[in-house]
């Protein structure tokens, strides 16, 4: 076992502003590709189902490598995790500017995405591994975050200006650059952090991922092949994989996913919000930026400016979240209230998009992004309110995991819901959101916690 960092003259700032290097590309990654998909679409020819996959292949391996990703950071360090994530990511990203087909870039994407899933837990532990006090942890901590929020909120912008700069590429070729300087900065920056070897659960790993593929899979070529003899095959293969998991899981000593976590019953109902509110987001912008570029013939920098709204009123929303919280004093009411104001923000979008009015859509945008902001913290602090902290890691890794799976299916079900006709399918697929918005806010008492947790 390595021994445990200490402040010294490799750690420090250098290594909080690697981590936050690293939060910043996942996530800007995650929202930048959706301003790209009518490019793509115009260059390659691409299909509906192609142009989805193009936003789930990143999200679906991200999802599935995630669950074993804190695994390897126990048994391999956190630097060597970190330096071989970040190292998949910028050649990865290079991979994506140079593709010279469509298929090969959704690959590209896919591998991409098992990079980003090994930089996510790595960089959190350096992070905090890299106080000295637990003031300054708790500093890095939000840092870290925050860095992953400005990504998420800069994605559309940043993608649109390079893509209008000159082409779709020069994205994948800015991630690259700062994934390679990031990976040599850590080669000579980073410390080494205590490891907590155990067994890596690899049958959990790969029946986790045959799962989520299936399932995945189904969904998006459904919207081509209908109920084909290769989407009930995926269907089924989803099914088996779910069954695998939950034997494998119950069996092993170091399961990936302990089934303790999800008899939590404040766990189950924040991990249930999070994945719907991803599969109302995620879908909302996959849906957006077609309609803006496709159905209202903008350009991909016009296109990408309408975002900001959206994306500012996140930054808002994350920045206020403690002092409203404190201000009510009830968590179960904010996220009733934000789910609420997500919903009819939705709904609204829903109009202003079947109408093409451009200020309906910027105005709606902002109370969406706004309840955004302040419910993925309280989610996220509620997923661990009461699960015992030796158990932290794994349920913070399944919390990840199922909102990227909601990512991933709200594509997956807006890309079948969107039809030919952008502006009618635009507002079903708001539709659908709100609905399932409103599900999540049902879902909000399983979050309250007990009187004695509290």
């Amino acid at each position: 076992m390595t021994a445990p960092f200490t402040s010294s003259a490799r750690g420090g700032l250098p290594t909080a502003v690697l981590a936050m290097s690293a939060a910043f590309l996942v996530y800007d990654q995650s929202t930048a590709i959706n301003v790209l998909l009518p490019p793509l679409q115009q260059e390659f020819a691409a299909s509906r189902a192609e142009l989805e996959w193009a936003v789930n292949a990143y999200s679906l391996s991200f999802a599935a490598v995630m669950l074993g990703a804190g695994a390897l950071v126990d048994v391999w360090g956190a630097r060597r995790v970190f330096l071989i994530g970040m190292g998949i990511f910028a050649v990865c990203c290079a991979g994506c500017a140079v593709a010279p087909t469509m298929l090969l870039l959704i690959l590209a994407l896919l591998l991409l995405g098992i990079g980003a899933a090994l930089l996510i837990p790595s960089s959190l532990v350096l992070a905090t591994a890299s106080a000295t006090t637990p003031q300054q942890r708790t500093k890095n901590v939000a840092m870290w975050a925050s860095s992953g929020g400005i990504g998420m909120s800069a994605g559309p912008l940043l993608g649109g200006a390079l893509t209008e700069m000159g082409s779709w590429k020069l994205m994948f070729w800015f991630h690259a650059a700062i994934a390679a300087v990031s990976a040599l900065a850590g080669a000579r920056l980073l410390p080494t952090v205590a490891r907590v070897p155990h067994p890596l659960d690899v049958p959990g790993q790969i029946a986790a991922t045959l799962a989520f593929g299936g399932l995945v899979f189904a969904l998006v070529q459904s919207a081509d092949q209908g109920l084909s003899p290769m989407v009930l095959g995926a269907f089924a293969v989803a099914v088996v994989g779910v069954i695998a998991f939950v034997v494998i899981e119950s069996r092993v000593a170091a399961p990936l996913m302990p089934l303790a976590v999800w008899r939590n019953r404040v766990f189950l109902g924040a991990s249930l919000q999070g994945a719907l509110w991803n599969l109302a987001l995620y879908g909302l912008l996959f849906a957006l930026g077609l309609l803006l570029q496709t159905g209202m013939s903008m350009s991909v920098l016009h296109s990408s400016l309408m975002f900001l709204p959206l994306t500012i009123a996140i930054l808002v929303g994350n920045l206020t979240v403690s002092r409203i919280t404190e201000a009510i004093d009830r968590v179960d009411h904010l996220l009733a209230g934000a789910q609420t104001v997500f919903a009819l923000s939705l709904l609204g979008l829903a109009w202003a998009g079947w109408s093409q009015s451009i200020w309906g859509i910027i105005v709606a945008m902002i109370p969406a992004g706004f309840a955004s902001g302040l419910l993925v913290p309280t989610m996220t602090t509620q997923s661990l309110a009461t699960v015992p902290r030796e158990l932290h890691g794994a349920a913070s890794a399944a919390f990840n995991t199922l909102r990227q799976v909601g990512g991933s299916i709200g594509v997956a079900v807006f890309g079948i819901l969107l039809g030919s006709e952008l502006d009618a399918g635009f507002a079903r697929c708001l539709i659908a959101a709100a609905a399932a918005t409103v599900v999540a806010a049902v879902l909000t008492p399983l979050t309250q916690r007990p009187r004695r947790a509290a």
